[in-house]
C-alpha cells in the first residue's frame, strides 16, 4: 500500500446514485463507470485542423469526451475528419437545425447534444432520432435556464427548479415515444442554487445518467469557485455521471479543473495530487513559485500519486507521511525529501525542482510497472 492509499475511512465514502449506463462511443457513462470529464472546443468546427489541434491539447490534459458546435453545413462537413482524428468520442452540439443533427450522426459523432423540442416538428425529431439509432449515437438532452421554453416561463414566471425538471421530462418523453433510451440529461443554470436544486429533483425522477454543469460560470477563478461549489455539492451527494466545467478559459483548463474537483472528492485519481501550503515567513524556499513550476512540469504524469510541498517543519513532516513523495523546507537551503512517508535524504535549493520531477517520474514508472505485473498475473490465472 502506497502512502496515498486511503485506509478504511467510511466518512470519505460517497454513495453514488444508481443510474443506468449508456455508451458514448466506447466510453461508458453512468452505472458504475468512472465519472467522465468533458469540455468543448471553441475553434470554428469548419476549421478541422484548428479543432483537431485543440482536441489534442485536451486529450493531453485527460479529457474523456469532447463536444464541438455544429451550427452550419461547413461544420458537419468537417466533422468526419475531426471524428477520425480524435482519440476520444465527439459530441456534436446541435441547436434548431435538424439536418445538422442528421449530418453529424452520419459523420460519426458519438453523441448529439439536442433539445428535441427546439429542432422542429415531430417528423423532424423522428428523423434525427432515427439517424442517431442508425449510427449508434447517444443523445444528450441539454436543458438550460437561459433558454427555457416560453410556455414554461409563462407557467412558472421565471426559471426555477420545477421548470427545468419539467422541460427535461418533456424532452425525455419525446425520445421515449420514439423508443430511444440511449440518452443523458443536463439541467444547467448559471445560478448555483437553481442548478443544484434542479439536479437534485431530476435525480429523484429519472434513472438516466446526468451530465453536470454550472453554465456560464465565469472566468478561470470565479468559474472554478462556482463550479466547485455547485458541482461539488452534487457529486458529494452522489449525483452526476459526467461533468463539464464551463469556464471563460481554454478548454484544457476546464479539463484540469474537472479532474481536480473529482480528485478532491476521491472520485478520480488521474495524475499528481499536490498538497502544498499557502506559504508564510517560515518557508525555507519559495513555495508558491515552486508549486507553480512543479504543476507545469508534471502535467504529463497520468499515474495517480501524491506529492506534498511544504515550506517548513510545522506541518511538513505530517503531510509528507500521507503522500508518496514529500519535500519540507529546512534551513540553509537544505530541504528534507520524504519517500513513501519516510525521511530519506536532503536536497539543495538549486537542485530541488529537477530532483522532485525525477522522483515523481520514477515513482510513476514504478507504480505503472507494478500495475502491469498485477494485471499479467490476473490474466495468467484466468
Amino acid at each position: 500500500m502506497t502512502a496515498n492509499t486511503p485506509s478504511l475511512r467510511p466518512w470519505r465514502d460517497i454513495d453514488r446514485r444508481k443510474s443506468r449506463q449508456i455508451m458514448v462511443g466506447d466510453v461508458p457513462v453512468g452505472g458504475d463507470a468512472p465519472i467522465t470529464v468533458q469540455t468543448m472546443t471553441n475553434t470554428l468546427t469548419s476549421d478541422a485542423k484548428a479543432t483537431i489541434d485543440q482536441i489534442r491539447r485536451c486529450e493531453e490534459a485527460g479529457v474523456d469526451i469532447i463536444r464541438v458546435s455544429c451550427p452550419d453545413v461547413e461544420s458537419t462537413a468537417a466533422l468526419k475528419q475531426i471524428v477520425r482524428a480524435s482519440n476520444v468520442p465527439i459530441v456534436a452540439d446541435i441547436h434548431f437545425h435538424y439536418k445538422r443533427g442528421i449530418e453529424a450522426a452520419e459523420a460519426g459523432a458519438a453523441c448529439l447534444r439536442i433539445n428535441p423540442g427546439n429542432i422542429g416538428s415531430a417528423a423532424r425529431v423522428k428523423e434525427v432520432v432515427d439517424a442517431a439509432k442508425a449510427n449508434g449515437c447517444a443523445i444528450r438532452i441539454g436543458v438550460n435556464a437561459g433558454s427555457l421554453e416560453k410556455d414554461l416561463l409563462e407557467k412558472y414566471g421565471e426559471p426555477c427548479p420545477e421548470a427545468l425538471v419539467e422541460s427535461a421530462l418533456d424532452h425525455i418523453k419525446i425520445l421515449q415515444d420514439h423508443d430511444f433510451h440511449e440518452y443523458k440529461v443536463a439541467v444547467k443554470a448559471s445560478d448555483v442554487f437553481l442548478a443544484v436544486a434542479a439536479y437534485a429533483q431530476l435525480a429523484d425522477a429519472v434513472d438516466c445518467p446526468l451530465h453536470l454543469g454550472i453554465t456560464e460560470a465565469g472566468g478561470l477563478i470565479g468559474g472554478t469557485v462556482k463550479s466547485s461549489i455547485g458541482m461539488g455539492n452534487l457529486l458529494w451527494s452522489g449525483i452526476g455521471d459526467t461533468i463539464r466545467v464551463s469556464l471563460s478559459a481554454e478548454p484544457e483548463e476546464e479539463v484540469r479543473v474537472g479532474y481536480e474537483m473529482l480528485k478532491a472528492l476521491g472520485l478520480r485519481t488521474r495524475g499528481v495530487r499536490v498538497v502544498s501550503c499557502p506559504s508564510c515567513a517560515r518557508q525555507g524556499f519559495d513555495v508558491i513559485r515552486t508549486v507553480q513550476t512543479l504543476e507545469e512540469r508534471l502535467q504529463h504524469i497520468r499515474t495517480p500519486l501524491s506529492l506534498s510541498v511544504l515550506g517548513c517543519v510545522v506541518n511538513g513532516p505530517g503531510e509528507a507521511r500521507e503522500t508518496d513523495i514529500g519535500i519540507t523546507g529546512g534551513g540553509a537551503g537544505k530541504h528534507m525529501v520524504y519517500l513513501s512517508g519516510v525521511t530519506d535524504h536532503h536536497v539543495s535549493d538549486s537542485d530541488m525542482v529537477d530532483h522532485i520531477v525525477k522522483l515523481v517520474e520514477a515513482k510513476a514508472a514504478e507504480i505503472e510497472a507494478a500495475t502491469e505485473a498485477a494485471e499479467d498475473q490476473v490474466v495468467a490465472a484466468e
